[in-house]
């Protein structure tokens, strides 16, 4: 894919929310399956591909207020996915650094939507 169109796709949050869920998914295949890791596997993919179902929804929100709550939704689900990638680095070294370049990636989508819900929050007071 050309450059020009990697940037853009990387501030199509659609986009990148959804490339987020299928990254998570291929990192969890590759974690070894154990009693430690099985519950950990499951909630990071619960988590990790959420974040792009919520925002495909706050997308179509009915209302300013379903908007902001979904967006709340992204927020908890990126956020809650930077735990459980430290908590599979930790149960699996050797999957650390992939782990971390997946937790960079939550913590700029958490940072970007709550940015979003502070500027939703900040026109609700202007208006």
């Amino acid at each position: 894919m050309p450059n020009d169109k990697s940037s853009k796709r990387k501030f199509d949050l659609e986009e990148r929310t959804a490339r987020f869920g299928e990254d998570i998914i291929e990192f969890a295949k590759k974690v070894p399956k154990n009693v430690v890791t099985i519950p950990l596997i499951s909630q990071l993919v619960r988590a990790g591909t959420s974040v792009g179902s919520n925002y495909c929804e706050a997308d179509c929100a009915e209302s300013k207020k379903d908007f902001e709550h979904k967006l709340g939704i992204c927020k908890k689900e990126s956020k809650e996915s930077k735990h459980w990638l430290r908590m599979i680095a930790k149960a699996i070294p050797e999957l650390k650094e992939e782990a971390r370049k997946l937790w960079q990636e939550a913590n700029e989508l958490n940072l970007v939507f709550t940015t979003i819900v502070r500027n939703s929050r900040k026109k609700k007071v202007r208006n």
